[in-house]
């Protein structure tokens, strides 16, 4: 069987589409390739599904936990800690089985139960956490003379938040963001090895390079192959990361401007 041939077969395999079989000898190169690539598709639905959802969650998390009223500060921070201070793992692990009991009392809740939508809604509230704690701290962080000029200016309420407010949070917020962006993607890994089933064999990246180390007693292999995709994932979201930071540093002299910088980050 030629690559071209493999490629057509498994390409778009992990959302249903091409051989419903997996390889089961001969594994090749080009197999592996293939199949982990295809895989990655669920990766990146999980990955930019959640980000652009949980961004605005974030904001208005952020802008909760600086609230004077306990009644908007407290819930804030407590979805904050709850959803920081525990694993994401096992966040995983009790939604599944919450929504596998709210499937049987509200039979509504049955498209819960599978990853594309189950999980998705736990990585939402995951990255909205974190990013609301990094959007906080950036919010603390606006320097005063800022909010000064936009009372002298007789801003207040919303045109002071859009004009002054959140422009400049984001600026500070934006190089932690972008690191957040890149875990989070990574953390779609932890999908299909938590309580949420694989459905007819249709997993995600990991899943397919545990399936080929599994078969050939050989992690060096396909393990490499799925580093060698999120590496090349990770430099994406730093460049387009880095393009939305400099949009949003076009303002200040060239001198003054953040710049974006890859640095490797071994422990979250």
């Amino acid at each position: 069987m030629s690559c071209w041939i493999t490629i057509q077969d498994y390409a778009f395999r992990s959302i249903g589409f091409g051989e419903r079989l997996l390889p089961r000898e001969d594994f090749t190169l080009c197999q592996q390739f293939t199949l982990i690539g295809s895989g990655m598709i669920w990766n990146i639905y999980f990955g930019v599904l959640a980000l652009l959802a949980g961004f605005f969650l974030a904001v208005a998390l952020a802008v909760g936990k600086n609230a004077k009223s306990p009644l908007v500060r407290k819930p804030a921070e407590w979805f904050i800690f709850v959803f920081r201070g525990s694993p994401l793992f096992i966040q995983f692990f009790f939604a599944y089985f919450l929504f596998l009991s709210l499937k049987q009392a509200v039979p509504i809740f049955a498209p819960f139960t599978a990853a594309w939508l189950g999980a998705l809604v736990v990585l939402f509230f995951n990255t909205a956490a974190y990013s609301g704690e990094i959007f906080y701290g950036a919010l603390l962080s606006i320097p005063k003379g800022d909010t000064e000029a936009a009372d002298a200016y007789g801003m207040s309420g919303w045109s002071r938040f859009r004009r002054i407010v959140f422009p400049t949070m984001m600026r500070l917020a934006w190089p932690a963001y972008t690191n957040e962006a890149i875990f989070l993607f990574h953390a779609t890994t932890l999908v299909y090895f938590s309580g949420f089933p694989t459905l007819k064999q249709k997993g995600d990246a990991l899943y397919y390079a545990s399936y080929f180390a599994d078969k050939t007693f050989n992690p060096f292999i396909p393990y490499p192959i799925l580093a060698g995709y999120f590496i090349i994932l990770t430099l994406i979201i730093v460049g387009l990361m880095g393009l939305i930071n400099k949009r949003l540093n076009r303002h200040l002299p060239q001198e003054r401007r953040g710049k974006m910088k890859f640095r490797l980050n071994l422990i979250r």
